[in-house]
């Protein structure tokens, strides 16, 4: 675990132990069925009566599902490890049908960027392509590459790299 983590999981505990996390807790809205909402009135996807992301919801997708699946150095084919998240990611889209989402191809940062950004477009289409052979209308999914321009973990060693190698689901429209 990283120090950063370290300290902001310490961080959290000393703010919820102290009590000062209570003022953000999000508030039931009681016009959607118990799910919190953020500012403004918007729904955070959680459902304050068990504490569960709300079913449809972009939480739920990243906490039920996994929204993320990782690559081998310079490869862009989907890993054996990855396909049981691709399957859930799939089974869980057939069931939202309205959900659209962009799969956003990542790289580490050795390489050139222009390097970078073919290999990031090639694995979101890796992984869109796999989608697609589960079922997926491929209308509701579109592809972008990020190249090595939005690392997940700052870090420069093999460690890093291999997280950064990634692809990576987000929901753009229809989550609850």
């Amino acid at each position: 675990m990283s120090v950063t983590r370290k300290f902001l999981t310490a961080a959290c505990a000393v703010l919820l132990i102290s009590g000062a996390a209570c003022a953000s807790k999000p508030k039931p809205n009681p016009t959607d069925g118990g799910t919190a909402t953020g500012p403004g009135g918007a729904s955070n996807g959680v459902d304050v009566t068990n504490m569960a992301p709300t079913p449809g919801s972009e939480q739920d997708f990243i906490v039920n599902v996994g929204d993320r699946v990782f690559f081998d150095y310079d490869q862009y084919d989907v890993r054996a490890d990855a396909r049981p998240i691709l399957d859930a990611q799939a089974r869980w889209l057939n069931q939202y049908r309205s959900v659209r989402v962009r799969i956003e191809g990542n790289a580490d940062e050795r390489g050139t960027r222009e390097y970078n950004f073919a290999l990031g477009g090639r694995r979101a289409e890796s992984i869109r392509n796999y989608l697609v052979s589960r079922g997926i209308d491929p209308s509701r999914i579109e592809t972008i590459s990020y190249g090595k321009e939005r690392p997940i973990d700052p870090g420069s060693n093999e460690e890093a790299w291999a997280r950064n190698r990634n692809g990576h689901t987000a929901i753009t429209a229809g989550a609850r």
